[in-house]
């Protein structure tokens, strides 16, 4: 049995996600899941630059991630 690693996300409203993608190494969905943090926090300054008022910049707002083996 081969082992693999999926990223779930995990956000500071308390909810998670889990990504889609299956990695052959920890290594691999480490830096995935350092990117998925990096996106998510451009995109928020990103919509709080286009709008302020209906997108304020909160600061407690943050991503982190896990990485988990996944069985093939």
């Amino acid at each position: 049995m081969r082992v693999s690693f999926k990223v779930v996300m995990k956000y500071s409203d308390g909810t998670t996600e889990e990504e889609d993608d299956i990695f052959d190494t920890e290594e691999e969905a480490n830096a995935f899941g350092l990117e998925q943090i990096s996106n998510y926090q451009t995109g928020g300054e990103v919509l709080h630059l286009s709008n302020p008022g209906d997108y304020p910049l909160d600061e407690n707002d943050e991503a982190d991630y896990e990485v988990i083996e996944v069985s093939n």
